[in-house]
């Protein structure tokens, strides 16, 4: 008995005030195409996806516990390799099994175990979401992309996508940029793929090829494809089970062609490719999708021509000035960290304390900087200052952000808590030592700025005479000589033979 074909949902779209004007080219054929697709693509899948932690969750009978797992997990996974996810997402689910043992966290718990992820605000989003659906929801996770959408914090429309077709089997199609670039390839869409108008295009592409049988199984072999074979470099196209479908490769294949056989107008008439590739020069005009003639074709980057993608702007450069504080409490080293406003970049994180200060700003002047955001902001005032020594620079790049650290360190005589004048609306400020560091919600600049710190606190007291070094490289050459060593004399007048002595200026 042949079941019937669930009717494809379209997730959380937005209607396009103007469709986009495409040629033939970038199409799929209900007949051939998708059904083809799908088969392949499935089959490929069964045999060859990863074994993920996420994955496994799939196995559960509880319906909310399912979407509960796949949204920590789509949550984590956005702008972050799975290698670096499989870890922090069983650490999560070992401490919060559950929607509601989220919920009972704190957020500087939640802070604490994202610390290092990246893209913080994903984590605060997780938390309020839970909270939301043990409030609000009664527990229940929403059912549809629809209200997954409305409902969660920090949802988009893929992730709603990814959560209801995983989850629940609902028939909706899902875009990231894996499937961006494996669609691009396939259908050979050469257009800004940021763009409003051809990010319609993928979602429709993606609705209409996702399987109606088995929506999340598709939708996660597309993903996998894109991130395991139809990789933004290097792609392994002799291993991808639907390059008999892709027109980017059947294009490589056609120019090679072309390229060896010197009767090139003979071999354009006679020869056809499988899925009926139209030469760029051939596209319809004013397509919205193809290539662009400021972008054309180039030959030696094969498929890799698509996904075509606008120049990101660069980065604003910034500088802030770091003061590492320390200070001696019972025969331990302890480190002042504040927290961070609870909106903006690294909301909520902790950090040593910082201020910006401008690109051209002097030692002295950020020594001072430094000075008055302890005292007038955070209310503290140090009696002794000790060792006040410059650690050097620190580079860290956020998405948006060339952030340089200019990072000094010094130690008081206390922790300030006696000499702390009380200043409305002043962060909040701990004293903690360098176990308890490791585990705070520090983000990944401020762990590479104390990885600094300490590297400058192991290096030897005082410089090494020029004498003394060039003395050590000496003795090393010496050691590794081959005539020091009792070496082959002979090989080594050999290559005098061919050499001759450079003149050593005194």
């Amino acid at each position: 008995m042949v079941k019937p074909h669930r009717k494809a949902t379209q997730g959380a779209k937005k209607p396009t005030k103007k469709e986009a004007v495409s040629c033939d080219l970038h199409q799929l054929s209900d007949d051939d195409d998708i059904p083809t697709m799908r088969a392949s693509l499935l089959g490929w899948y069964d045999k060859n996806k990863r074994d993920l932690p996420w994955r496994r969750q799939l196995k559960n009978k509880d319906v909310n516990q399912r979407a509960y797992a796949v949204w920590v997990s789509e949550m984590m996974l956005q702008q972050t390799q799975v290698a670096t996810v499989i870890d922090y997402y069983n650490r999560w689910m070992d401490r919060w099994p559950t929607v509601e043992k989220l919920d009972a966290a704190t957020l500087e718990e939640v802070n604490e175990m994202w610390s290092g992820l990246g893209y913080y605000s994903r984590g605060r989003r997780l938390h309020e979401g839970a909270q939301k659906v043990v409030t609000e929801l009664d527990g229940q996770m929403p059912r549809t992309a629809e209200s997954l959408l409305k409902e969660l914090p920090g949802v988009g429309r893929y992730t709603a996508g990814a959560i209801a077709s995983i989850a629940y089997n609902q028939v909706t199609g899902v875009v990231d940029g894996n499937v961006i670039r494996v669609l691009a390839r396939l259908r050979v869409i050469g257009a800004d793929s940021s763009s409003p108008q051809v990010m319609e295009v993928m979602w429709s592409l993606a609705d209409r090829l996702v399987d109606r049988e088995r929506p999340g199984d598709f939708n996660q072999a597309m993903m996998e494809l894109g991130a395991t074979v139809c990789t933004p470099k290097n792609p392994s196209c002799g291993d991808c089970p639907v390059r008999g479908l892709c027109r980017a490769y059947q294009q490589v294949e056609t120019e090679k062609k072309k390229s060896a056989n010197k009767l090139e107008k003979m071999l354009t008439k006679k020869v056809k490719t499988s899925c009926s590739v139209q030469d760029i020069e051939e596209v319809q005009k004013g397509c919205c999708l193809c290539l662009t003639k400021e972008d054309p074709w180039d030959s030696s980057l094969g498929v890799t021509n698509y996904p075509r993608k606008a120049k990101k702007k660069p980065p604003r450069e910034e500088k802030t000035a770091v003061a590492i504080v320390s200070c001696a409490e019972e025969s331990e080293t302890k480190f002042l960290i504040v927290q961070r406003p609870e909106t903006g970049l690294l909301a909520g994180m902790w950090e040593f304390p910082s201020v910006q200060v401008e690109k051209d700003s002097q030692s002295e002047a950020r020594k001072s900087m430094i000075d008055s955001y302890l005292k007038q902001t955070l209310g503290l005032q140090f009696g002794t200052v000790e060792r006040r020594s410059c650690v050097g620079e620190v580079v860290h790049i956020f998405s948006h952000i060339h952030q340089t650290y200019m990072v000094e360190a010094f130690t008081v005589e206390q922790g300030g808590e006696e000499s702390r004048t009380v200043i409305e609306e002043a962060p909040p400020t701990r004293w903690v030592t360098r176990s308890e560091l490791q585990g705070a919600a520090l983000s990944t600049a401020m762990r590479k700025v104390f990885k600094a710190y300490e590297a400058s606190q192991s290096k030897p007291q005082g410089p090494v005479s020029g004498n003394s070094a060039r003395a050590k490289v000496s003795k090393k050459r010496k050691r590794n000589s081959p005539l020091s060593n009792g070496g082959d004399k002979k090989k080594q007048l050999a290559l005098d033979s061919f050499f001759k002595p450079k003149a050593v200026k005194s």
